[in-house]
């Protein structure tokens, strides 16, 4: 089993939805790497800098498998307006926790550039 989540318009909670911004990416770049690196049991696999997409793991233990998290910042090079996607996919594991990971990361992101 597995699960995959990730952030969409079309979800109803705030949690769940792109964190749009009027900032440079650098910025929200360096936030997103700085609170991956904080996060409790996160382990950053990749961070591509150029792209903005840094790839994460977290294990979930016997029951929940391991999650890939993949946290993307788009924006244009010096215009104030950045978007952060994140998505969660889980491999193995009978209990998935993609949609709480996505939204526990997009909520406390959002706090700290916000």
């Amino acid at each position: 089993m597995g699960g995959v989540f990730e952030t969409s318009d079309s979800h109803s909670s705030s949690d769940h939805k792109p964190i749009r911004v009027p900032v440079r990416r650098e910025s929200i770049w360096a936030a997103a790497v700085e609170l991956a690196g904080e996060m409790d049991g996160w382990t950053t696999v990749s961070s591509d800098e150029e792209n903005r997409v840094l790839v994460c793991s977290k294990k979930g233990g016997m029951m929940a498998g391991t999650a890939t998290i993949t946290i993307t910042v788009e924006g244009l090079e010096e215009v104030p307006s950045t978007t952060v996607h994140a998505k969660s996919e889980t491999k193995g594991g009978v209990m998935a926790r993609d949609k709480a990971i996505v939204g526990e990361f997009i909520k406390i992101l959002y706090r700290r550039i916000c």
